[in-house]
């Protein structure tokens, strides 16, 4: 619920998508840093390689909000579990089934109706940035399966994904610290704490007292149909038709696919 805020919060402020990022990935960066100190920050290659997509992921997340809209932004960049069925096998020799290539056929369907209809230029390029923020954050869980990113803190990918973004924004976030409202601050430090750091904080924890990935995979759809609900209750922003039904494909066809899946697990347990 805490991740679906950022939406509006990233839509709420007058601060440009390199602006508010600097802000947000330090105080996220600090935040995470402290809950998983004892842990320690060691880095591998395999980590480094994540943190760079966890930080490309980041900045086009929050360029595409505002370019687009906030139900655009996030359904397109939970496309990523279509990206995860066609290059799992690849990297993990996993076998591609059936079942698979329905979902990737269903949301490619869903992915192609945010399309349709009349869209502003700055939609299809927030459109755009958000299925390249969906990319990154299937090759980032890829990365996450490794087994040496279990060698370090499970967080460093994190930590230095946020402080990789700090770095690129710096000049825009510099520049714009002496002219932000005292609104614009206050949502920096709500999506910097609160919406990644204290978040993923929550997450990771649920996990090592041991959840499921499946749970917790479907626990986490939760951020986007909640998201452009908090957008529109307070900005009135109202996503297309069109947009609603392609969102709503996506969601059904992971969702679905993730239960077959486990159940699929179950049986083969059993027998």
């Amino acid at each position: 619920m805490l991740w679906s805020t950022g939406g509006l919060f990233i839509k709420w402020t007058s601060l440009s998508g390199l602006e508010l990022s600097f802000g947000r990935s330090l105080l996220a960066a600090i935040t995470v840093a402290i809950f998983t100190r004892r842990e320690g920050f060691g880095l591998n290659k395999v980590t480094a390689l994540a943190s760079i997509l966890y930080a490309a992921l980041l900045v086009l997340f929050v360029l595409a909000t505002k370019q687009t809209t906030a139900a655009n932004a996030i359904f397109l960049q939970y496309t990523a579990p279509v990206y995860l069925l066609i290059f799992e096998p690849l990297f993990y020799k996993e076998k591609f089934r059936s079942r698979d290539l329905i979902v990737v056929i269903a949301c490619i369907v869903g992915m192609s109706l945010f399309f349709v209809g009349q869209l502003r230029p700055q939609d299809v390029i927030g459109n755009l940035l958000a299925l390249a923020s969906g990319l990154c954050f299937a090759c980032y869980f890829l990365l996450l399966r490794h087994s040496k990113s279990r060698n370090v803190n499970r967080a460093s990918s994190v930590i230095y994904g946020n402080v990789l973004v700090v770095l690129i924004a710096a000049p825009a976030g510099l520049k714009a610290l002496p002219h932000m409202t005292s609104h614009d601050a206050l949502s920096v430090i709500y999506l910097g704490v609160v919406q990644i750091g204290l978040a993923y904080t929550l997450f990771t924890a649920a996990m090592a007292r041991g959840v499921r990935s499946l749970d917790a995979g479907i626990v986490g759809y939760i951020e986007p149909v909640l998201n452009p609900i908090w957008v529109f209750v307070v900005l009135h922003e109202r996503p297309s038709q069109w947009a609603l039904v392609g969102g709503g494909i996506i969601v059904l066809a992971v969702v679905c696919h993730m239960l077959a899946e486990a159940r699929r697990r179950r049986q083969v347990a059993v027998s």
